[in-house]
């Protein structure tokens, strides 16, 4: 913990000159991006669904790091010194503190209390932000389960594992995508898991009620960059199959 505190204090001094007092508080968002930037590369093999494990190692991989930010913050004493980061603050409210003690200080809106508001607020808007971006994906998907099921032919049943039509023109044995049949009540259990996982998002408004400022701090940022992550992206694999479609369309202009 003596090696984050000192690479926090450090980040801290740099920005020192331009944030003054709030300088530790923007090397905490900048250590979370740096953190998050390493774990890039694992959250990029998540999207894909390269590895079932993949999925899971970003977030378990920054468990330690928050659980140190919550010791640092939270130990008056580090490496048997006196802790200089809880003498930090955030505008007004030490960098320290949890939301019941600044309630203590001033109340809902005195000073300590209204940037505890402003990051509540932040932490609101990017849950509600994921949580929409949540429901339409779900939604997509709910859409594309139904359509599957739709093009399934009617009277034959289930179609069999690695069961599919062959496309006009397709050489002999080539195989197409199977179709997959799912059930009415399927597409409910889809629909409903949908609209209650996104919410799931607000939960770290919780978290940052009863942690210290700068843990709340962690947790904004590191759920901000994870929100902005997936959309890039989502964004990259549209474009890829849009690139995709279009080379496809000019071989088959080529061709005719």
């Amino acid at each position: 913990m003596s090696v984050f505190t000192h690479l926090v204090a450090e980040l801290g001094r740099l920005l020192e000159p331009v944030l003054a007092q709030s300088a530790t508080a923007a090397a905490i968002v900048l250590f979370t991006v740096l953190v998050r930037l390493a774990l890039h590369p694992l959250s990029r093999a998540a999207f894909r669904g390269a590895t079932p494990a993949a999925g899971c190692l970003p977030l378990l991989l920054q468990l330690p790091v928050f659980f140190v930010m919550y010791q640092a913050f939270s130990s008056a004493k580090v490496g048997g010194e006196a802790n200089e980061l809880l003498g930090h603050r955030l505008f007004a409210a030490p960098l320290g503190s949890r939301w019941t003690e600044a309630l203590g200080e001033g109340g809902l809106f005195g000073a300590q209390g209204l940037v505890f508001l402003g990051l509540f607020g932040a932490i609101a808007v990017v849950a509600a932000w994921s949580a929409v971006r949540g429901r339409k994906a779900a939604a997509v998907a709910a859409a594309a389960a139904a359509a599957a099921s739709a093009a399934t032919p009617a009277g034959r049943g289930k179609a069999k594992p690695g069961a599919a039509k062959a496309k006009p023109g397709a050489k002999p044995g080539a195989k197409a995508g199977a179709v997959v049949e799912v059930s009415a009540e399927q597409q409910e259990v889809m629909r409903k898991l949908g609209g209650v996982l996104p919410l799931l998002s607000f939960g770290t408004l919780i978290t940052a009620a009863v942690v210290p400022l700068a843990a709340g701090l962690y947790l904004l940022t590191t759920t901000a960059w994870s929100v902005a992550e997936r959309i890039w992206l989502q964004y990259r694999k549209e474009r890829a199959e849009r690139a995709d479609k279009a080379g496809q369309a000019a071989q088959v202009e080529q061709a005719a």
